[in-house]
């Protein structure tokens, strides 16, 4: 099963655009991987960081919270430039990537993170409402939260890693 040659036909001219340019795809690829790395990088450092504040004070609790709430903003810009360049992969190929299992699974990667993301958020509003910023069993949960985050997005690098050796 291929995919709808609608979808195919629709953006048949920016694929052939793409495909016959070299600067292009090049910018485009760029745009997707420094936008990860951007993205990635943030929220892994701020996960690995809530991953030591769960278990420190609460003045550094607290600190951490701010840290998340100033960057979670950052992460989301990164993560819409992602959206942006990567439809604009998608599209460039459509046959490939709608017909790509390993497509299927990054998309279906990166919506477990979102949904941990919204969680984490929160989880994070709930813990800045209680009296008690120390709150040990939103920490705990916040610190699952924050492992599950790192651990998707290594698993999304992963995927399109392959994803790209496998086209």
């Amino acid at each position: 099963m291929g995919a709808p040659a609608g979808l195919v036909q629709l953006f048949e001219p920016w694929s052939s655009v793409y495909s016959d340019s070299k600067v292009l795809p090049t910018l485009v690829v760029f745009g997707h991987v420094a936008a990860l790395v951007f993205a990635g990088g943030l929220a892994v450092t701020l996960d690995r960081a809530t991953l030591r504040a769960a278990r420190g004070p609460a003045e550094f609790r607290w600190r951490q919270l701010d840290d998340l709430a100033m960057a979670h903003r950052l992460v989301i810009i990164g993560l819409a430039l992602s959206v942006i360049t990567g439809v604009l992969l998608f599209t460039s190929d459509v046959e490939t990537y709608f017909t790509s299992w390993i497509y299927w699974t990054k998309m279906a990667l990166i919506v477990l993170l979102l949904a941990n993301g919204f969680m984490m958020t929160r989880l994070e509003s709930r813990i800045r409402s209680t009296p008690n910023a120390a709150d040990d069993n939103g920490w705990a949960r916040l610190r699952i939260t924050a492992a599950i985050s790192m651990a998707l997005w290594f698993a999304i690098a992963f995927a399109g890693v392959a994803l790209g050796n496998a086209i």
